[in-house]
């Protein structure tokens, strides 16, 4: 029986695959769990049109992210955090710190998991902050300010 996935089934199918399955594991565990429907030819074609939009989605958000990666070269964030008297900050900064100071400041809206730090920032000083979207890469100053 040819079924379309409506979610990955791990080592059966991923979301939208069209797969010829066992009638009985279709029928008795793949339809009523509604991981799956029946590859009718109006849902397969819904499926291809589906798969296109998400083709063209994913090129446009690359591209805006493309983008994002060009205004963000040469920026300079500054926080200024708590420390002890020897500078070391009382928590760390994150990519997720650093993704809203990022979108407070310029607008410019980027996922944390671009931002590459080996470690949380715990320390007052000044860092370079890599980004690496699709092999491109680019970077912004940090400052972190004893308050």
């Amino acid at each position: 029986m040819k079924v379309i996935f409506l979610q990955d089934v791990p080592k059966v199918g991923k979301k939208y695959d069209i797969k010829e399955v066992n009638d009985g594991y279709a029928l008795n565990f793949l339809f009523p769990k509604k991981w799956a429907t029946l590859a009718t030819l109006k849902a397969t074609e819904e499926v291809e049109r589906h798969k296109k939009e998400i083709v063209i989605e994913r090129e446009v958000q690359e591209d805006l992210l493309i983008k994002n990666l060009e205004e963000i070269k040469g920026k300079t964030i500054t926080i200024k955090a708590k420390t002890d008297e020897k500078g070391h900050l009382f928590s760390g900064i994150h990519e997720k710190t650093l993704v809203d100071v990022m979108e407070k400041e310029y607008h410019i809206q980027i996922d944390e998991k671009f931002i590459v730090l080996e470690k949380q920032i715990k320390e007052i000083g000044k860092f370079e902050i890599p980004i690496l979207i699709k092999n491109k890469k680019s970077s912004f100053k940090l400052i972190v300010e004893k308050i």
